[in-house]
């Protein structure tokens, strides 16, 4: 009998981490690891090994992937806008390292967690595809440095760790606290959200439960190359129209009531950015990567239904329904923008 293969998920106690997790616990020949800073958070039901410590420290870094085959790196330092200084040293720097610590250590594989939109959409709405050339923003660090991390792992691919980029579609469960859910909700209450280019932009919402899967399935899956990036998207592609008018519904807040071109969305995002330091609140109204992540990301998944067997099944609506009745127990608190995942 062969041994299990040993997979560490860092960041298991966050949104993603904990999906993970849960998913690679019913997985067949798979002995699963957490890697978080606080034990405590961890989900009561899991009895497997845990390497606690901060991602920012390079002995931590060094130590937590001994000894296992895949890396799942889930744990994040992220924002949805500036703190440029921020995302380079609690983010891009120490996922660089711990990539190359995998690699010294061994592992089979280091998988990142990514975002469709690292890609650029495509102009005349086709499929945008799992390998599209990525685009840095030149305003949304985030996701910059994410581009950047893309190029590094394919730059290091060569070197016996298979790298695997997650390009995951816009979180939706309860749980998210940072998700589109979380950040529309109280928003709408205000009656200033508009309609951005009329709400046509086909949203790639993946729920908890298939993100969940789709890392426990990259982790084992046979036959990949040395480079991979994979769509991981739910079953359907709704409308912005469609979920904003959903969440309206549920939560009796008025859907928007004008739409305004994606253009000025974004010189407004930029006006709130600029205004933040003397405005109230933890963060700004709109940002500019929020306009930038309600675009138009149609994204294929046959090759993640080829390679990894993923076909998502979770409905968008029953994992929206399920963030909002969180969200209402607590009252829709206004979300940072700004967090460790």
């Amino acid at each position: 009998m062969s041994e299990p293969r040993r997979v560490l998920v860092t960041g298991a106690t966050g949104f993603l981490g904990r999906n993970v997790l849960a998913a690679l616990g019913s997985a067949p020949g798979v002995e699963p690891i957490a890697g978080c800073r606080t034990p405590s958070r961890l989900d009561p039901g899991f009895g497997g090994e845990v390497r606690a410590g901060d991602l920012r420290d390079p002995d931590y870094r060094r130590t937590v992937v001994k000894d296992v085959d895949v890396v799942c790196h889930t744990g994040t330092w992220s924002s949805m806008w500036g703190h440029q200084a921020e995302e380079r040293t609690h983010f891009f720097e120490p996922a660089c390292d711990l990539a190359e610590q995998a690699i010294r250590a061994g592992a089979d594989r280091f998988l990142l967690a990514s975002t469709v939109a690292i890609a650029a959409p495509a102009g005349d709405s086709s499929p945008v595809d799992d390998d599209s050339p990525t685009r840095a923003t030149g305003f949304w660090p985030h996701l910059d440095r994410l581009v950047d991390l893309d190029t590094f792992m394919r730059e290091n691919s060569h070197r016996g760790t298979r790298m695997v980029t997650m390009r995951l579609g816009h979180f939706v469960g309860a749980g998210n606290v940072v998700g589109i859910v979380a950040a529309l909700a109280p928003r709408l209450r205000t009656r200033l959200v508009p309609w951005i280019a009329g709400g046509r932009s086909r949203l790639p919402l993946v729920a908890d439960t298939d993100l969940g899967r789709a890392f426990a399935l990259a982790s084992v899956a046979d036959g990949l190359d040395d480079f991979e990036s994979f769509n991981i998207c739910g079953p359907e592609f709704p409308t912005a129209r469609e979920v904003i008018g959903f969440i309206a519904a549920e939560t009796g807040f008025p859907a928007p009531w004008f739409s305004v071109p994606r253009p000025a969305a974004f010189a407004f995002g930029w006006l709130m950015e600029r205004a933040h330091p003397v405005l109230p609140g933890s963060s700004p109204f709109l940002t500019r990567s929020l306009v930038h992540v309600a675009g138009d990301w149609y994204c294929s998944g046959e090759r993640a239904a080829q390679k990894l067997g993923y076909v998502p099944d979770k409905d968008w609506r029953t994992a929206v329904g399920e963030a909002l009745a969180e969200l209402k127990s607590k009252g829709y608190p206004w979300p940072r923008l700004a967090q460790d995942g």
